[in-house]
This record gives structure tokens, C-alpha cells and sequence, in this order.
């Protein structure tokens, strides 16, 4: 049932729908599945990152994404590629300390990553035409989600684990024995740097860097090849996105079982 309101100055009144919405489609299903996605992935996360074990296979040098760089003495012999500036940890305090706010701060940040929790987690909206149950709306003006603004420096430091991350995948194809090898692990390991490079490139804060505040493209020719790149991987940015959360969880659950003894390690070439 709907009724009309009227406005003043004579013009068209718009229908008032009582109802939340009139979609008819299961509207809700996206915002569930994600919402399940994004919340399996925080758990994971956090449990593993107390651990503090099971993180580093030393007879490949296999080192999982949530403890690069590991920069404590508490680490484990041969997985600290960068030294142990940072002495011992508690055993409470996470050895991956040093770069997981950030990758986890570039993620919450990030312009996709927003869309997905707020819709899941805030039902802010929940789904195109569909009312949310907030009566008052600041946008991200205010604390907490004034921090939003900062998601430029994150990519900034992300770039920069980024490319620590590309020296761990390097570096795995060095084992301990010496030489060169090639194992499963050392497959998993570049998947998971590609799909993470993608998401990193991807993303809005890349392109207004490589070609940000320029009058002239045909002046800058090299950006311009740059945004050019940036700006087909950015089409794309929901699907690294999403891509990146799963190749991260099983490239940290493989090197854990490698590490724990539950699984062994196919070399191809050792």
C-alpha cells in the first residue's frame, strides 16, 4: 500500500513505500555471502597470527605472508630475512607485528573492501533499493570512519610489503641444502604474490599516483603508459580483491601443514 505526500510548490508528489523493499530477487544473498567470506577470513587471520608457530619451513625457506617480514628474535632460525631488529617478543605479541596492521589497514580501507562490510556487517545499504535501518547518515566524517581518509599511505606501505613479499618468493627458491629448487609450495607462494600484486596495482590510490594531477598525458608520456596499465587492472579491482583473501589463506594453511609435519612438499626440481 503507498500514499502520496505532498510537497510544496506545487510539485509532483512521490510515493511513501511502507514496504523495506519491493525487490522479489534474494537481494540478500550477496551481502550474506560476502559477509560469511570477509568474517571467515578475520578469524583465520587472527588465529593464525597468535600461533606465532608453524609459519616457516627451513629446509625450503617457505615463509608465510603473515609473518613477513619476521624481525623479532622470537622468530624461528633462518625465517628473519631482514634481521631482528626488534629483539624478543612476548609470547603473546605476534611475530608478524610489523606488517599486518598494514596490510590489514589497506584492506579495511580500501574503496571495494568499504562496500563489501558495510552492505554485510552495517546494512548500509544492504542491497540496491533496499532501505537501510539507520535513521541518520555522516558519510566518513567522523570517528571511526573518518581513518578511511587514510588509505593512500597504507597502499604506500602496502607497495612496500609488497615487495618484501616478492624477495620471500625469491628467496624460497633457495633452500637451505643450497642450489635451486622448485617445489609445490614455491607454486602457491608466486600465485598468492601475483594475485596480491594485482590487488595492490589495482587499486584507486596506484592510479592517482601514476597518473594523478596531470593537465597533459601527452606530456608525460611513460605515466600515461602507466595509467593506462593501472587503469585495466582497476576494472578489476573486486575480483583481486576477493581473489587475494583465499590465496593468502592457502598459501599460509600449506606452508603451516609443510611446517607442522602434516603434509610433505612435492619438489619438482631440487
Amino acid at each position: 500500500m503507498t500514499t502520496t505526500a505532498t510537497r510544496p510548490g506545487g510539485a509532483r508528489p512521490r510515493a511513501e513505500i511502507a514496504a523495506k523493499t519491493l525487490r522479489s530477487d534474494r537481494w540478500w544473498v550477496y551481502p550474506l555471502g560476502i559477509g560469511a567470506i570477509l568474517a571467515f577470513f578475520v578469524v583465520y587471520s587472527t588465529i593464525r597470527i597468535f600461533m606465532n608457530k608453524y609459519y616457516f619451513v627451513e629446509d625450503y625457506g617457505y615463509l608465510t605472508p603473515l609473518y613477513s617480514p619476521c624481525l623479532s628474535d622470537s622468530c624461528v632460525p633462518g625465517s628473519s630475512h631482514f634481521g631482528t631488529p626488534f629483539g624478543e617478543f612476548p609470547a603473546w605479541l605476534p611475530l608478524g607485528l610489523a606488517a599486518f596492521p598494514i596490510v590489514a589497514g589497506f584492506r579495511v580501507t580500501c574503496y571495494y573492501y568499504r562496500k563489501a562490510y558495510y552492505r554485510s556487517f552495517w546494512l548500509s545499504p544492504p542491497a540496491c533499493a533496499v532501505a537501510e535501518p539507520h535513521k541518520k547518515y555522516t558519510g566518513e566524517t567522523r570517528f571511526p570512519l573518518i581513518f578511511q581518509n587514510f588509505h593512500r599511505y597504507f597502499f604506500y606501505l602496502a607497495a612496500v610489503v609488497l615487495a618484501i613479499n616478492l624477495y620471500d618468493a625469491i628467496h624460497a627458491h633457495l633452500p637451505a641444502s643450497g642450489g635451486f629448487g622448485i617445489g609445490v609450495g614455491n607454486i602457491v607462494i608466486w600465485v598468492n604474490w601475483l594475485m596480491l600484486a594485482g590487488y595492490t596495482l589495482s587499486c584507486h590510490a596506484c592510479r592517482h599516483v601514476v597518473g594523478g594531477r596531470l593537465k597533459h598525458f601527452s606530456k608525460h608520456p611513460l605515466r600515461y603508459r602507466f595509467w593506462t596499465f593501472v587503469s585495466k587492472l582497476n576494472a578489476r579491482h573486486g575480483t583481486f580483491a576477493m581473489i587475494s583473501l583465499f590465496t593468502v589463506i592457502a598459501t599460509d594453511a600449506y606452508i603451516m601443514a609443510v611446517s607442522a609435519g602434516w603434509l610433505t612438499d612435492l619438489r619438482i626440481y631440487n
